[in-house]
């Protein structure tokens, strides 16, 4: 499994997408939904089962976390590697994360084989995910900003100039932000802070 590197980018779905696929009579309908966790993910397969619940089957599998660690999959009742594992293989060839592919899966009557269980679950897969496309996104990091009235300017000019967030902030004798901005920039922003007379930083 391709892990990202140290850069603060990660991908995801642009948008919830849906599909469908015949192969020798048997029907397979594949649904592409954007999930923040696992238990989300769980909640949504719920949905689906409950919904197609005349299919023969409803396989799955998501990837969770900018650094897709977190994943899970399940054959529902196929053989073992047929549809669990060639539908997660579709998230990771387009390195999405936060994402969750169902493949519901009506009979036809005519057995696929295990090659053909597997390249029939990869398809449905594929093609709800190129209908979902991939949107870019960062990894963020969220700061607070305490400082002195006095050194109000220099902290904005910092801020004004970085693509940083201003969350929330409260300017009285003393001040406070709290600040949001990509997680690659990091380093340098917190140095930058750092160097105004008088500020201090917390999580």
């Amino acid at each position: 499994m391709r892990l990202l590197n140290m850069s603060d980018l990660y991908y995801t779905i642009e948008r919830e997408a849906e599909a469908q696929f015949r192969e020798k009579m048997s029907r397979f309908i594949s649904f592409a939904r954007k999930v923040s966790d696992a238990d989300e993910a769980r909640a949504i397969v719920k949905e689906y089962q409950n919904e197609y619940h005349d299919s023969r089957h409803v396989c799955w599998a998501y990837m969770i976390g900018p650094e897709r660690k977190e994943w899970q999959l399940n054959d529902n009742g196929e053989p073992s590697g047929t549809a669990g594992k060639p539908i997660l293989g579709q998230i990771n060839s387009k390195e999405l994360t936060d994402v969750l592919v169902v493949v519901v899966r009506y009979f036809g009557g005519i057995k696929l084989g295990t090659p053909g269980l597997i390249a029939a679950y990869r398809e449905a897969a594929r093609l709800c995910l190129e209908e979902a496309g991939r949107r870019e996104m960062h990894q963020m990091e969220t700061i607070t900003v305490t400082f002195p009235y006095m050194a109000a300017d220099g902290v904005m000019r910092i801020v004004k100039g970085n693509e940083i967030e201003v969350i929330d902030r409260t300017f009285d004798n003393t001040c406070s932000m709290t600040l949001q901005f990509r997680s690659d920039h990091a380093e340098e922003i917190r140095g930058r802070l750092l160097s105004v007379d008088g500020v201090t930083l917390g999580e």
